[in-house]
């Protein structure tokens, strides 16, 4: 038979409350980050190429806001639920996050072999004088 949802155990209770006190001293932080990206995003949207990533900044600054705003409904409802939303928002931040950097990282990498090769096969041909 299940129980019923009503009471946390007191184990619980007292996890319940470190994570809002812990979430809620990282509201300043996932607010500033959240602007900033917002920011960021406008900013390279004001280059040709830059608008087409633009996007990318201004989700990541957006989901860090909303995270932050579901600490403080945590805190001000009472209800702990808010919390799993503020855990939902922040897991998709960091999933976009690391695909950024592994996209970041594999284009760096094709672009050292690609000028690699490149300067290898300049310099075997006679250098800069052939040019």
């Amino acid at each position: 038979m299940e129980q019923a949802m009503s009471e946390p155990k007191p184990r619980e209770a007292i996890i319940l409350r470190q994570l809002m006190q812990t979430s809620s001293t990282m509201t300043g932080w996932l607010k500033f980050l959240g602007i900033v990206n917002v920011i960021y995003g406008g900013l390279v949207a004001l280059s040709l190429v830059g608008i087409i990533i633009a996007w990318l900044p201004i989700w990541l600054g957006i989901l860090l806001l909303q995270a932050s705003q579901r600490i403080t409904n945590a805190r001000f409802s009472n209800n702990e639920g808010e919390l799993v939303g503020m855990m939902e928002k922040l897991r998709l931040y960091f999933i976009i996050q690391g695909v950024l950097i592994i996209v970041s990282l594999a284009v760096a990498l094709i672009a050292i072999v690609s000028f690699g090769g490149l300067f290898f096969q300049m310099m075997q041909s006679g250098g800069l004088e052939t040019f």
